[in-house]
């Protein structure tokens, strides 16, 4: 079968991410005696500097790890609400969404925290050695991808009469980055050289991380975050506000570890973050399938794993988030399954349909409607559920910050059997001005919580925003042997089942998992629910595919009642993926040609 690119294989190492600069990065730690934990900090810090449309420190970042010999666990770096962030607060300033962009959509900042809990707790390299790549881009330049210039533009007006911080970062010659002519991020080379001069006497290598994370939640770093949160802000509204974030809840939270969820498919296990993400939307969508499967991308096909995501989206909405009890257990039971699979028919269906697990009685924020039949009708219909592509890949942007961005992904295993899968992302250079003292914005991520009390998802001081991110690492009788992820907010799930499937269905090449042809296959994604992002729209019966799928497979389906849109033929979906053989040590790595950005390393 023909590929974009070779399913890479060796024996050493093997790392895959949504960026060149990012993969070699992570491989130059392996090749200089660095495990995968230590690759991944080392990568995670690049691509902050590299796709600061798509990430940054003050983002978060959910990751499955998998140590050799050891248990997996997910490490959450999700920060959550700050605890001045009530419904109320909001609702008295007239709102009835959180901003998308602006210091009030602000969580605590959870990435940087994360990546120094890895580092210290399973990695064995200083925070000196995994930062130098960051710091060397950061002060010397790096080449730009096109698209960082492209958002830069499109929010060139915001930057140059509002957010003038990001535009002595961004537009500092009065040009947004552009290729060929190396772009710099003097402001945040300064504030890790700073970081590093600070911890350098702290002792021993752990001593110096927990130092650095100290800096972070109380020393200049937290100071200048929590002067940028009270700076009002021009956002999504209309309005300038000042955000919640205080000095209390950034020295109050850190990152933590905790059980995985997990499902058993086909002789597979997955692992995902919990419902606090959309991670069991995955284990969902794998429960409902029926023993016996279509041929794989035939319009059979896709029209049964377009239901089922539908009903485990509709579930998600009802039952998932950190301020709620999710009743898991039931809704990946058997019984539960069996019933929602009974739902799927020939034709395609246009309604939200959240389930009743256990006999409970599911409830909807009143903004995505409570209609749940075939007539029920979307607030904000219309809208995609991530930020618009103008190229393969990668996002656009309004002239107001009003684009959701996107996200990032990194995967890495080495010779030892370490596997790590993670997604960094929020605190997009569009959705919050730079803090002008460190070069880097704050995050956005509460605009996914919803301004109702009782909701699983709703806005809950001291709870977590449930989030898109969501990477995965599956495992064969008990062994880890695969760890994959895509940028692409509530696609996530959708592109990666298709390529999870494309793994388990389609065999193998050169005696390991043929990553790169699942990443290639024409893939698709439907926005028939609400989306996680503001303005939170929807579109009933929506489904975007590539043009590479077979016309007839697109006929049958607009038969059935899908409303098809047919994008660009690599428009959907960014993922990475590493595997590892427990049998033979054989390791292999593949990346989504979509973007021309995101590519794998190993040997």
């Amino acid at each position: 079968m023909f590929t974009s690119r070779p399913t890479l294989q060796g024996t050493f190492g093997m790392v895959s991410s949504t960026h060149w600069l990012a993969s070699q990065s992570a491989m130059a730690v392996l090749e200089d005696g660095g495990n995968a934990f230590d690759a991944a900090v080392a990568g995670a810090f690049v691509l902050h500097v590299v796709e600061p449309h798509l990430n940054g420190p003050a983002g978060e970042v959910p990751a499955l790890l998998a140590p050799a010999g050891g248990e997996v666990r997910v490490l959450c770096g999700q920060g959550v609400t700050p605890a001045g962030a009530t419904v109320a607060h909001y609702r008295a300033l007239g709102l009835d969404l959180v901003p998308g962009t602006g210091p009030l959509a602000a969580a605590v900042p959870g990435a940087f925290d994360a990546w120094l809990l890895l580092l210290r707790d399973h990695g064995t390299r200083t925070l000196a050695d995994v930062l130098k790549y960051a710091v060397g881009y950061a002060e010397h330049g790096h080449p730009p991808v096109e698209n960082l210039g492209a958002t830069v533009e499109a929010v060139r007006e915001l930057f140059e009469t509002e957010w003038t911080s990001s535009a002595r970062v961004y537009l500092p010659d009065g040009r947004p980055p552009r290729p060929g002519v190396p772009f710099r991020n003097p402001a945040l080379a300064a504030t890790w050289k700073r970081l590093l001069a600070e911890v350098a006497g702290a002792g021993d290598r752990e001593a110096q991380i927990e130092a650095a994370r100290e800096v972070w939640r109380t020393g200049f770093i937290a100071e200048a975050l929590v002067r940028q949160a009270g700076r009002p802000t021009l956002d999504t509204s209309g309005e300038h506000h000042a955000g919640t974030l205080t000095a209390d809840d950034l020295a109050g939270w850190s990152a933590s570890y905790e059980a995985p969820v997990t499902h058993d498919w086909n002789g597979w296990t997955l692992c995902k973050v919990g419902p606090w993400s959309q991670g069991p939307v995955l284990l969902q969508q794998l429960a409902l399938l029926p023993e016996e499967l279509p041929p794989y991308g035939s319009a059979d096909h896709l029209h049964l794993l377009i239901e089922g995501c539908k009903l485990a989206m509709a579930d998600r909405e009802a039952w998932y988030g950190d301020a709620g009890e999710v009743p898991l257990a039931e809704l990946l039971s058997a019984e539960y399954n069996a019933g929602r699979r009974a739902l799927v028919g020939e034709r395609a269906s246009h309604a939200l349909r959240p389930g009743s697990p256990g006999g409970r009685t599911p409830r909807l924020s009143a903004h995505a409607g409570t209609v749940l039949d075939e007539r029920a009708t979307a607030r904000g219909a219309g809208e995609p559920t991530t930020a618009r592509y103008d190229a393969p890949g990668e996002p656009g942007a309004g002239p107001d910050g009003a684009t959701r961005g996107d996200t990032c992904h990194l995967d890495v295993v080495d010779r030892w059997g370490n596997m790590i899968a993670a997604t960094p992302s929020g605190g997009w250079l569009q959705s919050n001005p730079v803090v002008p003292e460190l070069g880097f914005p704050l995050g956005t991520r509460l605009q996914m919580t919803w301004l109702e009390e009782g909701l699983p998802a709703a806005l809950t001081p001291g709870r977590r925003p449930r989030t898109t991110l969501s990477p995965s690492l599956a495992l064969r009788d008990g062994e880890p042997v695969l760890a994959f992820g895509t940028p692409g907010g509530d696609q996530q799930d959708q592109w990666q089942l298709h390529f999870f499937l494309g793994v388990a269905l389609r065999g193998r090449v050169r005696g390991g998992l043929d990553l790169q042809g699942a990443i290639d296959a024409p893939n698709w994604h439907n926005d028939s629910f609400p989306s996680s992002f503001h303005p939170r729209g929807m579109r009933p019966g929506s489904v975007t595919v590539e043009s590479r799928t077979d016309p007839a497979v697109v006929d049958e389906l607009i038969r059935r009642g899908h409303r098809v849109t047919v994008a660009e033929p690599w428009s959907e979906g960014r993922l990475c993926a590493v595997a590892r053989d427990p049998r033979t040590g054989l390791l292999s790595a593949a990346a989504n040609p979509r973007g021309m950005q995101g590519y794998a390393v190993g040997r």
